[in-house]
């Protein structure tokens, strides 16, 4: 008995001080959890009840010159059903109305959504798309359908809403414009004036701090932000729509009519340099055209004739020769170490001026005249080039600007056909914006100034910041050069190779381009020689407002190629649609000058409304509308027959007035 007493005693002992031990350990981990990992641990509880979340700031707006939206931020919602959260009598009771709802909304048949949304409850699906991208508008009625209108947890309505960025004017311009894309390696990408202004458009995002409640749902703990978001600026670009529309259209109707692989358009206003309307159209597969590829801005490629502007200035600046210099274009064909240089026209044109070969574009009258008088100085021909600022990338706001060539003389590749070559736009590589800019410098009285996108960024009514006009350099040659150049230019289109764009009503000037690109590479996709036509010029040619580049590249050649046939016609109908269909804001300066002979019918209309005498005055030989007034101030009641002026009253001249007669006049 004493022995078992103790066996007893002896496991009440074991677990007395197993339990004393649990106590322990339970007090130390209770400590350890309290004051060691206690800020861990409430640091988690926090996380998993309570939570910031992210407030989307609104991402600015961007507008034309003229105030029409170009990109705006706008809420989508999609629409899903939580087939679980209705009960079975509310779900019967309002499926047909639903569905009667959701088939007018969306127009399919009531028995599609029936069938659809009775499937969803049979299988208790909680996630069942009803509609995505829905506008507000579309997102408040379907709220209200039947079942709906329960709310989330009685009606089992999901609503998810996204931001998603829309252009009013469509594709129009939309490369320039901007938007967001993914690239290859899954990165967001923002393109055009909304990746290189995103900083003041994106805004910051706010937060605000909810707690978790029933069903995984969060409520705010209370009113107020953690932090508020502030909302994008707006961007006011240079763009102006309508000018964007008319050189929209008129480049994608030349690239159909020649079937042409892509091309570009800038307009840009003359002395500010502000950009108002470029188009990049690349064909698709199906023969359709659409902006992808900003070209006008990205593509440097070897411009041809357009390049021989800078031939024209650098001879004249130098003082080497003068326009009335003569060259023999030997046939149409000159050689240079063994290498030719042809002239469109075959067997060349004879013995022709420097300013005539400009005008024809002669390849071997421009090469001549640069060889000849730089040949022993290259370099004094390079520093042009250079000055007008085609050597290095004009410094535009977008990612991607093309990269110029301009051949140097410290160049591994600098050969005896370099200078030649260049002087007919071989050889080198600049972008069609480079090319525009050095012509509008000439339409410009001499002044270069950079392409602008953007004339402000605005919060509401108040500047954020304004971009001013930015000079590249205040005088690109002399007074004298100038004038020359302006005037061979505008005789480009009077006789020259553009002269199938004259017109005697209005003014142009300007230079045609025809290149071989992929000349002398070996066969293969992608190889093959083809031709890039453009045109760059300005206009009105007396007084420029706005300069305009067309680059067409691989136009069909069964079609035509040749720059004044292709890329001519859309500068013309440009420059003719602005300057016929924009209202004139010309001062008139003789509106106040008098004219003896109105001055005199004036006086004498004058004096017959003056009549005092109460006779009947003679109106025989005034215009109808005139007669009228004047009896009718008299106070006679007036009928007219006819159209034109008095040949005949009722009541002849001379006759004491009575103001109950009514008097006829007969109209020739």
């Amino acid at each position: 008995m004493v022995n078992e007493d103790k066996n007893i005693s002896y496991r009440i002992f074991i677990v007395a001080a197993f339990i004393l031990v649990m106590a322990i350990g339970i007090v130390i981990k209770l400590t350890n959890i309290q004051w060691v990992e206690g800020d861990f641990y409430r640091n988690l509880a926090k996380e998993r009840t309570v939570k910031n979340f992210v407030i989307p700031a609104n991402k600015g707006n961007i507008y034309s010159a003229d105030g029409s939206l170009l990109a705006i931020s706008i809420p989508s919602y999609k629409i899903r059903f939580d087939a679980v959260a209705p009960k079975e009598e509310d779900f019967k009771n309002n499926i047909n109305a639903l569905s009667d709802s959701l088939a007018v909304m969306f127009g399919k048949s009531s028995g599609y959504y029936q069938n659809e949304l009775t499937k969803a409850k049979k299988h208790k699906n909680r996630y069942f798309l009803v509609a995505r991208d829905l506008s507000y508008t579309q997102y408040m009625r379907i709220k209200s359908f039947p079942l709906f209108n329960l709310g989330p947890y009685k009606g089992g309505i999901i609503t998810e809403q996204k931001t998603i960025r829309e252009h009013p004017i469509g594709k129009i311009a939309e490369r320039t414009i901007g938007y967001e894309r993914i690239d290859h390696e899954g990165e967001n990408l923002e393109v055009g004036i909304e990746g290189a202004f995103s900083n003041y458009l994106t805004g910051k995002d706010g937060k605000i701090l909810k707690q978790k409640i029933a069903k995984n749902q969060w409520k705010p703990i209370s009113d107020n932000n953690e932090v508020e978001p502030q909302d994008g600026y707006d961007v006011i670009s240079t763009i102006d729509v309508y000018i964007q529309d008319i050189a929209h259209h008129a480049l994608l109707k030349q690239l159909e009519k020649y079937e042409a692989d892509h091309g570009c358009v800038v307009v840009m206003e003359t002395h500010t340099g502000d950009v108002k309307a470029i188009s990049n159209l690349g064909r698709a597969t199906d023969g359709s055209y659409y902006e992808t590829i900003n070209y006008a801005v990205g593509e440097s490629h070897e411009p041809g004739s357009t390049f021989k502007l800078v031939d024209l200035i650098a001879l004249l600046d130098d003082k080497k020769i003068d326009t009335s210099a003569v060259f023999d274009s030997k046939g149409g064909d000159v050689v240079y170490r063994g290498s030719h240089v042809r002239d469109s026209h075959r067997g060349g044109y004879g013995k022709i001026s420097l300013a005539r070969g400009f005008e024809l574009s002669s390849n071997t009258v421009m090469v001549q005249a640069v060889y000849d008088n730089y040949k022993d100085n290259p370099q004094q021909f390079i520093d042009h080039i250079n000055a007008f600022g085609l050597n290095k990338p004009l410094g535009l706001p977008f990612k991607g600007e093309g990269i110029p060539r301009i051949p140097q003389r410290k160049d591994k590749d600098w050969s005896g056909i370099t200078l030649p070559w260049m002087a007919f736009g071989y050889g080198v590589s600049v972008t069609p914006l480079q090319t525009l800019t050095l012509y509008n410098a000439v339409a410009n009285n001499g002044e270069m100034v950079k392409p602008k996108f953007v004339k402000e960024v605005k919060e509401w009514n108040k500047v954020i910041k304004r971009y001013d006009k930015e000079v590249i350099n205040p005088k690109i040659c002399s007074d004298e050069t100038l004038a020359k150049v302006q005037k061979v230019l505008e005789n480009v289109i009077v006789k020259g190779t553009g002269k199938k764009l004259y017109n005697k009503n209005f003014s142009m000037a300007g230079k045609t381009g025809t290149a071989q690109a992929n000349y002398g590479k070996g066969k293969g996709a992608g190889t093959e020689m083809y031709y890039t036509s453009s045109f760059v010029g300005y206009f009105p040619a007396d007084n420029p407002k706005y300069s305009c580049i067309i680059v067409v590249h691989k136009p069909n050649v069964a079609q035509g190629y040749f720059g004044g046939d292709v890329s001519g016609p859309v500068f013309k109908r440009i420059a003719q649609k602005i300057y016929t269909d924009s209202p004139s804001t010309n001062e008139i300066k003789t509106l106040n000058k008098k004219n003896a002979k109105q001055e005199a019918n004036y006086n004498s209309y004058f004096a017959q409304v003056e009549n005092k005498t109460n006779i009947i005055p003679n109106v025989c030989g005034l215009s109808g509308m005139d007669a009228v007034a004047l009896l009718e101030n008299l106070g006679l009641k007036v009928k007219a027959v006819g159209v034109g002026k008095v040949k005949k009253q009722s009541i002849g001249a001379g006759q004491r007035l009575d103001k109950t007669q009514t008097i006829i006049l007969e109209l020739s």
